[in-house]
This record gives structure tokens, C-alpha cells and sequence, in this order.
């Protein structure tokens, strides 16, 4: 028993001594206890001078350019080009602008628990840390696999949610700046609004023009074949601007403009009876004069510059408006009779009558700023650009009225019936009669021709003057293309069971869904194309063509339409005729067409094979009118409706009421739609953002 007590000094040493008595005097000691004891004792016997002989010659090594003397061998490039494991992550590197900015807060942290450490466990924690970024990849990778195998549970849970939240990387900051508007350029729209919101750097990259550039291309003026959506041009009247300011400039001169611009003061503009400035204009600093007409002449020739995100937005709003029918509505009322054609463009409306008027319109204003008289007999067509307007009559004839003033500047009496349609491009100018006749008109060499094949009234008419070619649609229920360097039929589309009415040009940019051009033989066997390389025989391919005999040979035999479309140039050219395929460079005329008759459909055509491809149902009654661009078409019928179609799908978007009466006319611009009607009225659809939408 005695053996079991100490003596009070003892007790007192043991009671002085700082080392756990556990740890000292238990003979069975936990492993644990055991490493984590040596540990202690290695790290804190370690004098810094033994440290300094492991660890430095270490970081002279990788860190040259830190560690060794510059110019001195070992330095930087020698290093690097010794030991290829060396080259840093790019995260770490040294030289890389995408290295991972330091976490703020979680660097007051580390600081903070490294201050509770005594000195010497603080240079111990310090070199590993120094050892660690100083090592390359390859030793980097060994280091934590070794660490990693002696984490325990809590341990790996803890580097776990620490490697989660380091993982969360700002690519798009790190990333130069091409490639970030590269990877920005796949969202979409919603999304690239999203990303503008995340930071300021976000938003730099996500509102730039090379990012919004991409976007406006895949959707302004066309349907986006990912999203369906479909953007307004909405610059035509500004561009027609900024090119009479051009000419102006280069006409005036010394080449400069010699009109001001409206918001300058008016006594710059203003000259007295002898043609010179007010007294008090003349006496001013002649150096201010000329800064200011300076001034005046860059602001006429530049054209405002505005970001693409704003150029996308503006013509968002317009076809968000188009495809929720948000619109406002406008009745015009000023014709005794029946409304029977007109065209919209910009601000200016032109409508024509029964009551043999002819009436221009302010758009914004909604009044009617002229009325042009002349005809005798109810105007049935109308076509107006920058400086005339050209009509057809009941009265046989055909007359050009400068709108600006009303002058009639000449009349055409070319036809022995009523004029039922005219249309004119460039110097070039087609008219149907209810003669059967289609007249071509010359304005430069004054030469006039007629093209005979139709068996009855000639109801449209469109030229081409590119690919010199004319389109007309007939009471026969066909339509014809006609070569007018030949003056002979290229080709004649049969499928309408009713007089066909209009014909609507698609532009080049459309492209009908694969799905109508795999099926168009099957929906549509109704339809069927005679071409006058045959003589009157159904469309052959090409190569039953040559078979068949010379150009104007007979072939009695019914030959199918071909099984698949054309896709090379050449075969396109050779299904259009001989004077195509000989002059490669002729354009071509327009691939895809539209057409409208009173057998209440409308069809879609490919002029260059005669197929029908698609036939639109939807309307009551007969259908009198189209317009169309990349986006929609809208059509006008005998029921009274007009109705709004996505020409690539065929699907009937809209449908609008309210006239009394058929629709006998429509016009389309980016943000309109006018109708006129044979109720006297004309209702105005204004899609433009309103207010609230700015």
C-alpha cells in the first residue's frame, strides 16, 4: 500500500509540470496519442534553420523567379525549360489573367485562426503552405492524394464543402473576352437578359454589339428556326433618309449639305429678299459660323448610332405586339364607294375607289392630305413609290400622278378594257386587263408590248426587272411566268378550281419547312404545272425533258412530277427554260410564290418545279387579296375577314373582324395592317410599342 503514495514534492512537480499526465506517465498509450506526440515534438524542435535547408532550395527550384538571383543560372526560363513540370495550372500561373481573385472574407478567416497558433506552429503551417504553391502540377497532385489518405470522416466532409463552394468559378470573367461573347452569343434572349444581371462584368459582355449583332441576325427581318420568332425591320424609312442626305451632300457644294437641320435656330435658316442672312446673323464670329454649319453637316450625314440590344428591343416589342393582337385600331372613312385597292408605306397610306378617286393618307394624323381626280371609271390598282403613283382604271387607262402635288403627269390608254391590276419595277411597268392581255411597258425606250395566253381576265400582275421576268395570275385559274426576253410562257401553274386573284412574291431569305417539301406530292396531287418547254405537257425532271425532244417538241404522254427538289443551281436553271441554263449569270426568278383565288384557298408554289406545296384553308368565301414579307402574310376575303398566316408552317396566326362588308384590299408594313373594304372604310391595325411598353 505504501508503494501507492508519492511524496507532496513529487505531487507538486507533477502539479508544475505543463505536459498532460495521460500523456507522459501512462505506460499504454492510443496510437493516435502516439503520432500526434511525435508530431508535436518534430515540429517544435525544428529550428528555422533546418526548415530553411528542406524548404528554400524547394522554392528556389520552382519559384525561380522569387527565390534565385535574376541573370543567374536557374532563373525563370531555364527552369521552365529544364523541368517542363514546372508550367503552372492556369489557375495558378503566375503570368495567367484568369487566376481565382483571393476570397476576402475567407482570407480574414484563415488570418484570424493563424493568430491563435503559437510562432513556431505558425512558421510550420507557413512552409507547408509555402511548399504546396510552389510546387507543380504533377507534385501538387501527389501532395493532396497523400493528405487525402489520412483525412478521417469529419475531415473529408469538411474539404468536401469547401471544394464545392471553390468550384464555383466566374468563367466568363476569366475568359478572354472573345471567347465569353462566343459562349454568350448560344442564349437565347431571356437568358442573355438573366446574365446581364449577375455582375457588372456580367453585363459588359452580355449588352455588347458583338453579342447582340449575332441575335438581331438570326431574328430581324426573318423566323428564327430555333425560337419561331420573327423580328421587324422597321429601318426602311430611315435608310431611304440617310441616302437622300448622302446625295444631297455630294450634290452640293464643295460637297457639303446646304440644307440645316430643322432644330437649328431658325435665323440660320432664314434669308431676306436679296438673299442674304439678317444683319444681326452677319456679324457674328465667322469662326462660329463655320463650326456651326459643321455641326449641322455631320449631324445630317451620320446617322444616329444606337447599341443592338436597343435595335433588338424596339423590334421586340413590335412583334410581341403582333403575336398577342395588342394593337390599335383605326377607322379611316372618306370614299363614297367601295374601297379596292391600296398600298401602306412608312407614314403614307394610298387607297383607291369606285368613286374613281384616288386618296392619300397621313398615318399618324389620320387625315386624308390629297385626293387625286381624274379617272372617269372605279380605280382598280395602285402602285406608288418616292416620287409617282401609277393606277389602273375601269376607263381603260393608266395614269401617273405625281402624289406630292396631284399633277397628273401622263395617261396610257394601251388596253380595249378595264385595267385590273398594274405593277412596276424600275423602269418597267406590267398591267392585266379583263382584255386576257398582259402589257409591258418601257418608260426608257418608250417601247410597249403584249403577252397573249390567257383565256380570261388578267386579275395580277408582278415584274421582275432582275431576272426579267413577269408573273401573272387570271380568271382561268392559272397562273403564268413569262420570260419577257423571249415574250413566250416559261411555265403555267394549274390547281386553282376558282379565278385566281392575287399573287404574292415571298422574298429570297424564305425557306418552306422540310416537311412541305418531302410532302408536297402526296398532299397536293390536285396541283400541276405545264411547262412550254413541253408544249403543254405536265413538268417533267430534266432529264425526261431532254428525252422527250428539242425545246417545242410535242409529248402527249403524262409524266409524274418529280419525286425530290432540285438542289444544285444548275438543275434549278434548267427547269426554268433554255435562256436561263444558257446565261449563268441571269438571276433567277423568285423561287416561292403565294396565290389567292375565290375557291377560298391559298397556295403556296415553287416556281422553279410547278408544284404546289401548300394550300392554306381557313377562309368562308373567296379570297381577293395578299401581302406578305419574311415573317407573315395576311390575307383579305370575300367573308370579311383578314386573316394573318407563318407562311414557313401554314398555320393561321390571327384572325380580325369588323368590316361590313368583303376585303377586297390589304397592305402590310412592319408595325400596320391596313384593310380596305367594299363598305367605303378602311381599318388601320397599329402593332407600335406603346407607352407603357417603352
Amino acid at each position: 500500500m505504501d508503494s501507492y503514495h508519492l511524496a507532496p514534492s513529487r505531487l507538486n512537480d507533477i502539479s508544475n509540470d505543463p505536459i498532460d499526465i495521460t500523456d507522459q506517465n501512462c505506460d499504454r498509450k492510443r496510437p493516435e496519442q502516439q503520432a500526434r506526440l511525435r508530431s508535436r515534438n518534430s515540429v517544435t524542435n525544428m529550428s528555422s534553420v533546418l526548415m530553411s535547408k528542406t524548404v528554400t532550395p524547394f522554392l528556389r527550384e520552382h519559384i525561380p523567379s522569387l527565390y534565385a538571383p535574376i541573370g543567374k543560372p536557374g532563373n525563370h526560363e531555364t527552369a521552365r525549360a529544364e523541368n517542363p513540370n514546372s508550367k503552372y495550372c492556369y489557375r495558378h500561373h503566375p503570368d495567367s489573367k484568369c487566376r481565382r481573385a483571393a476570397d476576402k472574407a475567407k482570407m480574414v478567416m484563415i488570418q484570424s485562426e493563424l493568430d491563435k497558433l503559437t510562432s513556431a506552429d505558425q512558421q510550420a503551417v507557413t512552409h507547408v503552405w509555402s511548399l504546396f504553391s510552389a510546387a507543380p502540377a504533377r507534385h501538387r497532385d501527389l501532395m493532396l492524394q497523400g493528405i487525402l489518405s489520412q483525412l478521417c470522416f469529419p475531415q473529408l466532409s469538411f474539404v468536401s464543402r469547401e471544394v464545392n463552394e471553390a468550384l464555383k468559378i466566374d468563367f466568363i470573367s476569366a475568359l478572354p473576352v472573345e471567347l465569353a461573347q462566343k459562349v454568350l452569343c448560344y442564349l437565347d434572349t431571356v437568358s442573355l437578359t438573366k446574365a446581364a444581371q449577375v455582375s457588372q462584368r456580367w453585363r459588359t459582355l452580355a449588352d455588347s454589339d458583338a453579342v447582340w449583332v449575332r441575335m438581331c441576325e438570326q431574328h430581324v427581318n426573318r423566323k428564327c428556326t430555333k425560337c419561331g420568332w420573327g423580328l421587324p425591320l422597321l429601318e426602311r424609312k430611315k435608310l431611304r433618309n440617310y441616302t437622300r442626305q448622302r446625295q444631297l451632300a455630294k450634290g452640293g457644294p464643295q460637297g457639303r449639305i446646304t440644307e440645316l437641320a430643322d432644330s437649328h435656330d431658325s435665323q440660320h435658316q432664314s434669308v431676306n429678299q436679296h438673299g442674304k442672312r439678317p444683319a444681326e446673323t452677319e456679324e457674328e464670329d465667322p469662326i462660329k459660323k463655320r463650326q456651326c454649319i459643321a455641326e449641322a453637316s455631320k449631324a445630317l450625314t451620320q446617322p444616329k448610332t444606337r447599341s443592338w440590344k436597343a435595335v433588338y428591343r424596339d423590334r421586340w416589342q413590335v412583334s410581341y405586339n403582333w403575336k398577342n393582337s395588342r394593337y390599335k385600331l383605326s377607322v379611316l372613312k372618306g370614299h363614297e364607294n367601295g374601297v379596292t385597292c391600296l398600298q401602306l408605306d412608312d407614314n403614307i397610306l394610298a387607297t383607291g375607289s369606285y368613286d374613281a378617286t384616288i386618296k392619300i393618307w397621313n398615318i399618324e394624323t389620320e387625315e386624308c392630305i390629297r385626293t387625286l381626280v381624274g379617272h372617269t371609271a372605279g380605280i382598280r390598282a395602285l402602285q406608288f413609290d418616292d416620287s409617282k403613283l401609277i393606277s389602273g382604271s375601269l376607263d381603260h387607262t393608266i395614269k401617273v400622278w405625281n402624289w406630292h402635288t396631284g399633277e397628273c403627269l401622263c395617261t396610257f390608254a394601251a388596253h380595249t378594257d378595264s385595267v385590273i391590276s398594274v405593277h412596276f419595277d424600275g423602269h418597267l411597268l406590267a398591267s392585266g386587263s379583263s382584255d386576257k392581255t398582259v402589257k409591258i411597258f418601257d418608260f426608257n425606250s418608250k417601247e410597249t408590248y403584249c403577252l397573249k395566253g390567257h383565256s380570261d381576265w388578267v386579275n395580277s400582275t408582278h415584274v421582275d426587272i432582275k431576272s426579267r421576268t413577269v408573273f401573272s395570275a387570271s380568271d382561268d385559274t392559272t397562273i403564268k411566268l413569262w420570260d419577257l426576253d423571249t415574250r413566250q410562257v416559261i411555265r403555267t401553274y394549274e390547281g386553282h378550281v376558282g379565278h385566281v386573284q392575287q399573287v404574292l412574291m415571298l422574298p429570297p431569305e424564305y425557306e418552306p419547312d422540310e416537311e412541305v417539301l418531302n410532302g408536297a406530292s402526296q398532299d397536293n396531287q390536285d396541283a400541276m404545272s405545264v411547262s412550254s418547254i413541253g408544249s403543254g405537257s405536265p413538268t417533267m425532271p430534266h432529264a425526261q425533258i431532254e428525252r422527250a425532244g428539242s425545246p417545242g417538241s410535242h409529248s402527249p404522254s403524262y409524266n409524274p412530277l418529280p419525286s425530290s427538289l432540285p438542289s444544285g443551281d444548275d438543275d434549278v436553271r434548267h427547269l426554268y427554260g433554255s435562256a436561263f441554263a444558257a446565261d449563268v449569270s441571269r438571276p433567277l426568278p423568285s423561287r416561292y410564290f403565294m396565290t389567292g383565288g375565290l375557291d377560298s384557298t391559298i397556295r403556296l408554289w415553287d416556281s422553279a418545279t410547278g408544284r404546289c406545296l401548300r394550300t392554306l384553308f381557313g377562309h368562308l368565301e373567296g379570297v381577293w387579296s395578299l401581302a406578305g414579307d419574311t415573317i407573315r402574310v395576311i390575307s383579305g376575303a370575300n367573308d370579311g375577314m383578314v386573316k394573318t398566316w407563318e407562311p414557313r408552317s401554314g398555320k393561321c396566326d390571327a384572325t380580325y373582324t369588323g368590316h361590313c362588308g368583303p376585303v377586297t384590299c390589304v397592305g402590310l408594313s412592319d408595325s400596320l395592317m391596313a384593310s380596305g373594304s367594299e363598305d367605303g372604310t378602311i381599318r388601320l391595325h397599329s402593332f407600335k410599342p406603346r407607352p407603357c411598353q417603352q
